[in-house]
């Protein structure tokens, strides 16, 4: 497909093998648009974070086939979720090589790592398209993270934690308090 989209990088006299008939390009584009909130409980001796309930209301336009839509946004919960709690890329310092390279290594999120969490829809059609649908692919990933991220700050904030990056490991958390600890 690339080289059907720059021929220029075929060898010579080599033809794309593609040609397009028709583009469509419609006139408008649609986004949904929605809004998550977490709940967490940290452990102050450990570190460890527990997501106690996740809701979430999104605006999906018209939902064409709601199961698929709650599933959809579930999975890209989950997604957020795992980004902000486990998923991180390690490189070896001397060689550069990837030390979480498989799923032997790589943390993400298993069934029992997150609540069940509430899904609700607030429909409201769009009116470019003929469906009144909107996107949804992304819908649960990006309100996930902040929400998550945002509750953990709020949750270690009386402590004097102002900020941590992600992962939210336990490991980062219980180093985070320890050294808000030592500031006071």
């Amino acid at each position: 497909a690339r080289a059907a989209y720059v021929p220029r990088q075929l060898p010579p006299g080599m033809e794309p093998g593609f040609s397009e008939e028709a583009a469509f390009t419609p006139p408008a584009v649609t986004f949904p648009n929605g809004s998550q909130i977490c709940e967490v409980e940290i452990d102050e001796d450990t570190g460890a974070v527990r997501i106690v309930r996740h809701s979430v209301v999104d605006d999906v336009g018209r939902m064409v086939n709601p199961m698929l839509v709650k599933g959809q946004i579930h999975g890209g919960v989950v997604q957020g979720l795992g980004q902000g709690l486990f998923e991180d890329l390690t490189y070896d310092s001397g060689t550069g090589q990837l030390l979480a390279g498989s799923f032997m290594d790589y943390a993400m999120p298993r069934a029992d790592d997150v609540p069940a969490f509430d899904v609700d829809a607030h429909e409201v059609p769009t009116k470019v398209n003929p469906l009144g649908a909107k996107g949804v692919g992304e819908a649960g990933t990006v309100g996930a993270l902040p929400a998550l991220l945002n509750a953990v700050n709020d949750a270690l904030a009386p402590l004097g934690v102002r900020h941590l990056d992600m992962p939210v490991t336990p490991e980062r958390v219980w180093r985070a308090i320890q050294d808000a600890k030592a500031r006071r």
